[in-house]
């Protein structure tokens, strides 16, 4: 049978999905027709609306406008002349208001649309992220997955506004400007205003990607000169040992140097990119204007028609100015998106089969029946493991570093999926049931207990949010931390800070016991739970621990042995095979690796108690 794989593969790097800036606009579009946006539809055909309106608007008010200058030239005498100017005049204004006015009033409306976009979008990766499996959880980098997800949703935002709301009205312009000048004036206008657009574009397009590459070049060297400083500053103890002082401002110079030489590349292309936007913009408007001013002189046009070109031209290549800085970062924003969706489409290697039925008040009946399993990358996992623990007995796996104790824990939990034999819970294949009703079944006491940085009632809660006082209180007694609570200045509410740093290991350890106490689950999971703690501290631990499994089937992993004498059946595990089972009497007077294991845990602790 072949071991699934996360897809892509497990790793931290997360591929994007395919496609570019057109399968990004898609895909927007796709999410603002969900279901959840369905209320904001009406607000997004408003929002088309008033950017058209506007669109057609920013070319009309130039054709006012100009109308209204042809008027003051006296015709039928000064004040006519000056009425019909100071009319047409005044609804130019008002149109060009209009023109100015509506995309504000659509951005206003346009608003919480775009934040429940980011929203749906953010909390479906959010919660697609928590049902990966823990394999893929523990190859990422600490904070990429949030980045990812922070920067997609982001993406959306920038992408409408920019695609929908400025580039696209933009050539929505041109169009309307283009028809709009061969209709009233000269079809050789329309031509040179396409002409010098397309031109505009085509070279900001190819130097913008001549700068991304620039920029690139920019911040590896900006990172590796970063690094180095930060590398250097850190290790002064090292530096002073040595005497390379010098040295170190050498390859601090050297660094700082190659990254000040891309800068100079990236600022000067900068310049040329905006002295070459400038050329083609005012040759457009040159070639128009002189032609203008021909068939101004020739009689074709009127003066106000001069000036309405100029002003329709200059209305087209306002927002073209920062059509460079908005394509790259479209482009980013593709990426972005993209990987939002390359996350998205990853599928879990352990998932709910179709017909997979929740597990119903459990007995607690565990069952391990020939299993194996390997894990990535490794020769050595578990194989053809084999018990069966009924309800409110105790097992315990022991064994070497990499025997395979924890593999079987996590195996269980189904955090991973055999590869061959069976896992059962109350005679059911782990496989067969939902993974949430699974691992409600199951209370985990970790190694090393990490809690949120939140209150101690928080984090003992987390296991039942519903529990009343007198629940959190008695787990707290039964974990033999009431006490402790009690003591604190701030008792319940105390914040336990960054995973739990302002808590000792044994404090935390008897909130992770108070927390599974409280949860109540049929079979109790102790992984090394005693093991990083001092032998004052374990005692307390252990009696608390004890308290927790009374009554409950509980499997144990412990690599002291002292932890494990009350076990009613103990596996001694070796390269993921069972080498001996049986109770701590039998395994001793076997004489065999259980008992070399407890002899010499046992001459240590007499050393360590003639050292005291």
């Amino acid at each position: 049978m072949t071991k699934p794989t996360e897809t892509p593969a497990n790793h931290d790097k997360i591929d994007s999905a395919d496609g570019g800036i057109g399968v990004s606009i898609l895909r927007i579009l796709k999410l603002l027709g969900r279901p959840e946006l369905a209320r904001w539809r009406p607000t997004m055909a408003i929002a088309v609306v008033l950017t058209l309106v506007a669109s057609v608007l920013e070319v009309v008010s130039p054709l006012v406008l100009g109308h209204a200058i042809n008027q003051a030239a006296p015709k039928a005498g000064i004040a006519p002349a000056f009425a019909s100017a100071a009319l047409w005049l005044s609804i130019g204004i008002g149109v060009r208001f209009l023109a100015a006015g509506l995309p504000q009033m659509r951005d206003y409306l346009f608003a919480p649309v775009s934040q429940d976009a980011q929203r749906v979008a953010s909390v479906d990766a959010f919660g697609h992220a928590q049902l990966l499996s823990l394999n893929f959880h523990q190859t990422r980098r600490t904070g990429a997955l949030n980045r990812i997800i922070e920067r997609g949703a982001g993406a959306i935002d920038y992408l409408i506004r920019f695609l929908a709301f400025n580039i696209g009205p933009t050539f929505i312009r041109l169009i309307l400007a283009s028809i709009a000048l061969g209709v009233a004036y000269d079809i050789r206008l329309s031509l040179i205003a396409v002409a010098t657009i397309i031109i505009y574009v085509v070279a900001t397009v190819i130097i913008t990607e001549w700068r991304v590459r620039q920029r690139r070049r920019m911040n590896e060297a900006d990172t590796h000169f970063r690094a180095m400083a930060v590398d250097i500053l850190t290790n002064f103890e090292t530096v002073k040992s040595f005497a390379a002082e010098r040295r170190e401002t050498g390859r601090f110079d050297s660094a700082m140097g190659v990254y000040n030489d891309r800068y100079v590349e990236t600022v000067r292309s900068m310049y040329i990119l905006n002295a070459v936007q400038a050329l083609v913009m005012n040759a457009g408007l040159l070639a128009v204007l002189v032609l203008s001013a021909w068939n101004v002189i020739d009689g074709k046009m009127q003066i106000g028609d001069l000036t309405a070109v100029m002003l329709m031209l200059l209305s087209l290549y306002a927002p073209l100015n920062i059509l460079g800085w908005a394509w790259r970062e479209i482009k980013q924003g593709a990426v972005d998106l993209e990987k939002l969706f390359g996350l998205l489409a990853m599928k879990a290697d352990v998932f709910d089969a179709a017909d997979a039925v929740e597990l119903v008040a459990p007995k607690g009946d565990v069952k391990f029946q020939n299993v194996g399993f390997s894990h990535e990358g490794r020769a050595v996992g578990v194989s053809d493991v084999s018990f069966h623990l009924q309800p409110g007995k105790k097992i315990a796996f022991v064994g070497t570093s990499g025997a395979g104790k924890s593999t079987l824990l996590k195996l269980l939990f189904r955090f991973y999926d055999v590869e061959s034999g069976q896992v059962l819970v109350d005679d059911r294949d782990v496989r067969s049931l939902t993974q949430e009703s699974l691992r409600k079944t199951l209370g985990l006491v970790p190694q090393d207990v990490v809690l949120f940085n939140d209150t101690i009632r928080y984090n003992i809660g987390y296991a039942c949010p519903d529990a009343t006082e007198d629940d959190l209180r008695d787990a707290a007694r039964r974990a033999q931390l009431l006490e402790f609570i009690d003591s604190l200045p701030d008792g319940w509410n105390t914040r336990v800070g960054e995973r739990g740093l302002k808590l000792s290991g044994g404090e935390k350890q008897r909130v992770g016991i108070a927390r599974v106490i409280l949860a109540d689950p049929a079979i109790l999971v102790l992984d090394e739970a005693t093991s990083a703690l001092d032998s004052a501290t374990e005692e307390a631990v252990q009696d608390a621990l004890e308290e927790a499994a009374e009554g409950r089937t509980t499997l144990m992993v412990a690599h002291r042995l002292s932890t494990v004498k009350s076990a009613d059946e103990i596996l001694v595990l070796e390269a993921g095979r069972v080498i001996e089972r049986g109770n701590h009497a039998v395994l001793l007077a076997k004489g065999g690796k259980y008992a070399d294991m407890w002899e010499r845990q046992a001459k240590n602790a007499d050393l360590a108690l003639v050292d005291d």
